[in-house]
């Protein structure tokens, strides 16, 4: 055994803000645990005021292991949550964990490697959509192809490399107490947000294809609508907040939607040949639904297109109708929550 395998690995605290994951907290809590890592560990859980059985799960979860805390999230807000346990926690790499994702065993073994490896700031990979039925299983399909997302590699997956972002993200502890951790204005993007600003003062964000995360999809159509429309409402203020920090792939939703109500309105008042606009948007997506939905079953096939539509279409008004008001306020507050302690 050489001497650098003698060396432990860097101490980890893993971040988890939750708000009614009642479903999934459990497993995603026990797959953390059961990390094949071994440096020391703890797992921080923010909690915000759910409605369900969180609380009590949670609570549980803390009498049975010595490494999980939780501390309060009044807000309910994301980012406050992830501030509050970074400010609880002590270690010098910050693992982000979702109340509704799975680690794969060798997630935090891996990406403290890949630290090291690439010198980078914040590391992540794959997020891996699977779902329980068939509706989560379209909703899945449709995120992980590139009709639903474009050539978002942490969705779609691709070579390792430096990237805008990353899903979710293995930290630096320096790096986010530099940039003073997440910006609490942002409900939404804030990830996004934080590796922009990480980036612009020369950090290195990477992507691998090694590191995985299983994430459950949104249960019903209303709820993945929400979501994708608060996605673009708030990837709309990031551009505003960042000036050059847009591209054609964010803009594609919004042009899509514009380009189809149009067509509906000038096929309705002046000419049939308008609606070959939304007609070609439906044909699209009905062909790029049989590549997503290969080796589904039949009903999570025909939800597949149904699930694209509701994704680029949400995402779309979300971004065209996106207040200046958000913006406004996001600049007024212009520096990030501070971590330091009290």
């Amino acid at each position: 055994m050489n001497a650098k395998s003698d060396v432990r690995p860097p101490a980890v605290s893993v971040i988890m803000p939750v708000l009614n994951e009642e479903r999934h907290l459990r497993g995603a809590v026990e797959a953390i645990l059961a990390q094949e890592y071994a440096g020391e560990m703890e797992v921080v859980i923010a909690l915000g005021p759910s409605a369900d059985r969180t609380d009590e799960i949670a609570a549980e979860l803390v009498r049975e292991d010595p490494r999980v805390h939780t501390v309060p999230n009044p807000t309910g807000r994301t980012p406050a949550a992830l501030n509050a346990a970074i400010k609880a926690s002590r270690h010098p790499v910050v693992v982000r964990v979702d109340g509704h994702g799975m680690l794969s065993p060798d997630y935090i073994a891996t990406a403290v490697r890949l630290l090291e490896e690439t010198g980078a700031q914040n590391v992540g990979g794959v997020m891996h959509a699977e779902g329980e039925n068939d509706w989560e299983h379209a909703v899945a399909a449709a995120m992980t192809s590139r009709i639903g997302v474009g050539n978002a590699a942490f969705h779609t997956g691709g070579e390792a490399g430096p990237a805008e972002t990353v899903y979710l993200g293995v930290f630096r502890r320096a790096a986010l107490e530099q940039q003073g951790g997440y910006n609490e204005e942002f409900v939404r993007a804030q990830d996004w947000e934080l590796n922009f600003r990480i980036r612009e003062a020369g950090g290195l964000i990477w992507f691998s294809p090694e590191l995985r995360v299983s994430y459950r999809p949104r249960p019903t159509v209303r709820a993945l609508a929400k979501q994708y429309k608060d996605y673009g409402r708030w990837r709309h203020v990031v551009a505003r907040f960042h000036e050059g920090s847009i591209n054609l792939r964010y803009l594609a939703p919004p042009t899509a939607l514009c380009a189809i109500a149009a067509g509906v309105v000038v096929g309705a008042a002046l000419t049939p040949w308008g609606f070959l606009v939304p007609g070609g948007y439906l044909a699209a997506i009905a062909a790029g639904s049989v590549p997503a939905g290969r080796g589904l079953p039949v009903r999570a096939r025909l939800q597949v297109p149904v699930a694209l539509a509701t994704m680029h279409m949400s995402w779309g008004w979300g971004f065209l109708t996106s207040p200046r008001a958000l913006a406004r306020k996001v600049i007024a507050s212009r520096r990030p929550a501070v971590l330091a302690a009290d």
